[in-house]
């Protein structure tokens, strides 16, 4: 049971926290008695630095440190600034304070409370442990963070993130630690628009239908239960969720994914999750969502239990955040499943979340809105005036058809590698289309845009090498030429489910025309 801190209790705590927390309220979840002796910052460091990041993620999921555990003053800034580019170098000494002079005029921290930054969730401020000037210190770490990086729009997640770090370091090292998560490329830590924020929470919905289900059926035999939430997520109005829950208020339980975490977890189990986030990024929020679910569903089986009733008395969100308020099982059993859920690699989450974000990015860009009905269309083509200009150019060739792409990516990236070495074949996203322009005006976005799921052969937008340039795959190429750009073939394909674009699918180029977009440096 987890035991609340004697008087000398408290005096050792408040030595591992810092000055700005209030301990008393933390509960304390001691060791078991028959634990491995755990790793100490040194074996971190010496992971780290050797480069076994393998080894270091086990680490992390292995070792149940304590809240109380004073590894974290050193290993959580360890762990963030390993992530650190040249973006993030301004994370020299001093640098800090410089901001908060330019941004606030002093450095004393401000007796009111501060206009804070747009991209801050203001109803999900949560500062768990910390005093007035705590949370006066993480008011000032958002403001600088939004003054030194305008491009953040919407992230809810900041304002948690910089308060859950200042119970362990510094101001400063705060600050440089939220710098590195900002800026990684190599991983994703912090989503910085609405837009990429309603990517995760598909994402964990995309997620949950096919992995929480499958580790449920090798639980117990699921399918029948009548309360079984996951399926009340997946089917829409079926059996309790008809009585409950429309469709539009079950994909609200998903947009309120991340508040599952931040807001409804204990805090000894969410600093774990926070020491395996800070080495392996948003990937463990994910794994973590899943882990509710599944513990979720296995409290709500009989009809009779606490959650039922409350399902039934204030909805299945309220159910839901009082279960994670509430959670029966240690942080480090909370880890294991999570961390036990088969299949869902990296790679894979990384699949959904790109397939995921090119839906939503086409539909806004290509049609401005959410609602688009798949037509072989003219809509949003040039006008005739592209084949006027054709003439001009050259009045004496006889142009038979007029048809070509718009290309949503830069064809550098042609000659970027992955994490093995490796060039990639096809890049782009779902933003590129064909049209037609000659003998009629017709357009073909990606397929991805109006369905649920796409097969591989429908994600191939984009692809050159010294011999070719292709537009479009999956049996067939969209538009094919060749290396001197003067002959080339067009069938149907996947990515597009375009016709071909001339008849004969052979063709010979003889006018070719390229319009590119640039911004100003």
């Amino acid at each position: 049971m987890p035991m609340m801190p004697s008087a000398l209790e408290e005096a050792e705590i408040s030595n591992v926290f810092t000055s700005l927390v209030n301990p008393t309220g933390i509960t304390i979840v001691p060791c078991s008695p028959t634990a491995k002796p755990l790793k100490t910052i040194t074996d971190v460091k010496n992971t780290l630095q050797q480069g076994r990041k393998q080894d270091l993620k086990y680490i992390l999921r292995n070792n149940a440190w304590p809240v109380d555990h004073p590894i974290r003053n050193q290993m959580w800034p360890l762990l963030c600034t390993q992530h650190q580019n040249e973006k993030s170098s301004n994370s020299v000494e001093g640098f800090y304070w410089e901001m908060v002079r330019q941004v606030f005029g002093t450095m004393e921290l401000p007796d009111k409370p501060i206009n804070l930054p747009p991209f801050v969730e203001p109803s999900h401020c949560h500062s768990y442990y910390l005093t007035h000037r705590g949370k006066a210190a993480v008011d000032r770490i958002v403001s600088v963070l939004g003054y030194a990086y305008p491009d953040i729009v919407y992230s809810p997640t900041i304002y948690s993130i910089c308060a859950l770090l200042l119970h362990y370091i510094s101001e400063e090292e705060c600050y440089n630690c939220m710098v590195c998560l900002v800026v990684c490329k190599e991983k994703t830590f912090i989503t910085q628009t609405k837009l990429l924020y309603e990517v995760t929470w598909k994402t964990v919905m995309q997620i949950s239908k096919k992995h929480v289900v499958g580790a449920l059926r090798r639980r117990e035999n699921w399918r029948n239960s009548m309360f079984c939430f996951l399926f009340w997520l997946q089917k829409g109005p079926a059996v309790f969720l008809q009585r409950h829950c429309n469709s539009a208020r079950a994909e609200r339980i998903y947009m309120d994914w991340i508040w599952w975490i931040f807001q409804g977890l204990p805090f000894q189990h969410l600093i774990r999750i926070m020491d395996c986030f800070f080495h392996e990024g948003i990937k463990v929020f994910y794994r973590t969502a899943m882990a509710i679910l599944i513990l979720f569903y296995k409290s709500t089986t009989n009809p009779s239990s606490e959650y039922q009733v409350e399902i039934q008395k204030n909805g299945v969100e309220s159910a839901l955040l009082k279960f994670c308020k509430e959670i029966p099982v240690t942080p480090q059993k909370f880890l294991k499943v999570a961390f036990g859920i088969r299949g869902l690699s990296s790679a894979y989450i990384s699949r959904v979340f790109i397939r995921t974000e090119m839906v939503l990015k086409s539909k806004t860009v290509i049609s401005g809105s959410r609602q688009l009905v798949r037509s072989r269309s003219s809509e949003n083509l040039p006008n005739s005036q592209s084949q006027n200009n054709i003439q001009m150019v050259s009045h004496t060739l006889t142009i038979r058809e007029v048809f070509g792409a718009y290309c949503s990516s830069r064809w550098c990236e042609r000659n970027q590698k992955d994490q093995r070495g490796n060039r990639q074949a096809y890049f782009g996203t779902g933003e590129t289309f064909l049209f037609s322009l000659y003998p009629e005006r017709a357009k073909y976005p990606w397929v991805g845009i109006d369905a649920d799921r796409v097969e591989h052969g429908a994600e191939l937008f984009m692809a050159a090498d010294t011999k070719m340039i292709t537009i479009g795959g999956g049996e067939g190429q969209a538009i094919w030429m060749d290396e001197n750009i003067r002959f080339g073939k067009t069938d149907r394909c996947t990515t597009f489910n375009n016709p071909p674009l001339c008849p004969k699918g052979d063709f010979e180029i003889r006018v070719l025309e390229v319009y590119g977009f640039a911004t100003e440096q």
